[in-house]
């Protein structure tokens, strides 16, 4: 009984948490990439301890070749002064010495080449990761997009209103600009009636005999007659003294 209760409770506990993935993927692609991070420095780590092995080999080869090079010099003249065993014993050690020389250069190369292959093991599956991630992250727009589309098709389909049907919305603001305009036509018609007509017509004839008088002392001053109100003739009040003609092969005739 125990045992169905508790696959029962870790069935409700799956479903649950399969709900949240499915409505929650942003949270499942950091979850991701959280867990990379941790791993890729748990990676980083043992590529550093293993570079740190490298660097001490290589610091140890460059002191036991500065003392092998310090032993060959000793040997020599200790050999030349005569002193035959202590030249011995320091050949020995110098032979020691290299054998150590060569073993931790085989080991350098070793830890060199196992260094290297790891680095571009880890770049590689960091690429590998990173354009991973890029294309969920694609696949998860393209999906929000299509819910979107659907979303809107279905409320689209779901508003059954019919051509022409302006709904109450659309209705009221129709009310609200009708009765807009009766009232400014009303206003516009109220202004209109309001003017005095008979004082608009005064003003203007005054404005036409103003402008006559105006016309006539203009004419007036440039010796211009006048016959009618509104026309006038181009004839001199006083004649003068005959005008020779000044044209090709004008004379007095």
């Amino acid at each position: 009984m125990f045992a169905r209760i508790a696959r029962l409770m870790k069935g409700f506990v799956g479903l649950f948490v399969s709900g949240l993935e499915a409505a929650n993927p942003e949270a499942l692609i950091e979850a991701a990439r959280h867990e990379f991070r941790e791993k890729i420095a748990q990676y980083n780590l043992a590529l550093a301890r293993m570079a740190g092995v490298a660097e001490r080999l290589k610091s140890q080869i460059k002191q036991k070749t500065t003392r092998a090079t310090d032993l060959e010099r000793r040997i020599l003249a200790n050999h030349q002064a005569g002193n035959l065993e202590l030249a011995g014993t320091l050949a020995r050690e110098l032979q020691e010495l290299k054998a150590d020389l060569a073993e931790d250069a085989a080991e350098l190369k070793e830890t060199e080449e196992g260094y290297q292959v790891n680095l571009r093991q880890a770049k590689v599956t960091q690429k590998e990761f990173e354009d991973k991630v890029r294309a969920l992250e694609k696949q998860l727009s393209q999906v929000k997009i299509k819910e979107a589309q659907a979303e809107a098709a279905a409320a689209l389909s779901g508003a059954a209103f019919q051509v022409g049907d302006l709904g109450d919305t659309m209705r009221s603001v129709d009310e609200v600009l009708q009765k807009r305009y009766e009232e400014a036509a009303g206003k516009a018609r109220l202004a209109k009636d309001i003017v005095d007509m008979d004082t608009v017509t005064e003003k203007e004839n005054e404005r036409r005999a103003l402008e006559q008088g105006a016309l006539a002392e203009f004419l007036a001053a440039r010796g211009v007659a006048t016959s009618t109100p509104g026309t006038a003739q181009a004839t001199p009040v006083a004649a003068g003294p005959a005008a020779k003609d000044m044209g090709p092969g004008g004379g007095d005739k």
